[in-house]
């Protein structure tokens, strides 16, 4: 699970990059119940979601060229610059290097050596989100790939994750669950999992957030009444929940998940 008791290798922090902040901030308070806040004036429109007065996360404007709206997990660090280096000996590539955010933290902005984008936050004096395995925050994070042993090799060698894998139903694949170095079961925070497929005609692997809801199916509704869309579900996995796969309006993936012990 997901805590705000942050432990190197774990996620820590997660923001979407949008094409329209008020539009993103509108959709999300709809589904979930956010409210947008400004970091200040000299943030460029960067804001926190909260909710319930708890930050779960963050929005601000696409700030790369031909960048696509997505969700960008980023996983916390005790030394920024030595997990970049650790990224380049691995086969990762650098796209943003590693910056102060005042007296907040240092982050990088990373890719992994199939595609997949990632951040790292080493904190100062913020640690990163403030609400997380709970009806609308972060409750898991998963990765789509190309290549499931080359990205576990490299994640192992970055941030010392152990994995554990099991088959999926119906002779799917494999499913590789993720959880941070010298940390029990308790603490498994993700999954990664091979889908060429998806990539055949095009794109890069990816990262996408899992957000708890306490009813899935309600959830689904408002993503659908505001503007969202369901690649998949509402649909229930044994052992997990109830769940869909969802994108905004502007087409950022996310996942909502009522947990079956929730249900």
């Amino acid at each position: 699970m997901i805590t705000t008791d942050f432990v190197p290798g774990s996620p820590c922090w997660l923001d979407l990059g949008a094409p329209d902040v008020p539009a993103a901030a509108a959709f999300y308070g709809a589904v979930f119940g956010w409210r947008a806040e400004s970091f200040g004036e000299d943030a460029g429109g960067y804001s926190a979601f909260r909710l319930d007065g708890k930050v779960v996360g963050a929005v601000g404007p696409l700030t790369e060229e031909g960048a696509r709206s997505a969700w960008m997990i980023y996983f916390r660090t005790a030394d920024a610059d030595a997990t970049v280096k650790a990224v380049q000996q691995a086969g990762g590539a650098v796209r943003a290097a590693p910056g102060d955010v005042s007296d907040e933290g240092r982050f990088a902005q990373l890719t992994d050596p199939q595609g997949a984008q990632f951040a790292v936050w080493e904190p100062n004096q913020y640690a990163g989100f403030e609400l997380a395995d709970a009806p609308g925050s972060l409750g898991w994070v998963e990765l789509y790939t190309t290549d499931s042993a080359a990205a576990r090799s490299f994640y192992g060698s970055v941030f010392g994750w152990a994995t554990q894998d099991m088959p999926l139903p119906g002779g799917g694949g494999t499913y590789t669950l993720l959880t941070p170095a010298g940390c029990g079961e308790e603490r498994m925070h993700g999954g990664l999992m091979a889908a060429p497929e998806m990539f055949a005609s095009g794109g890069q692997p990816y990262w996408h957030p899992v957000f708890g809801s306490a009813d899935c199916d309600a959830t689904v509704a408002l993503v659908r009444e505001n503007g969202g869309g369901v690649s998949m579900g509402p649909e229930t996995a044994e052992g997990v929940g109830r769940m869909a796969v969802c994108t905004d309006p502007a087409g950022a993936e996310f996942v909502v998940l009522t947990p079956a012990e929730a249900r």
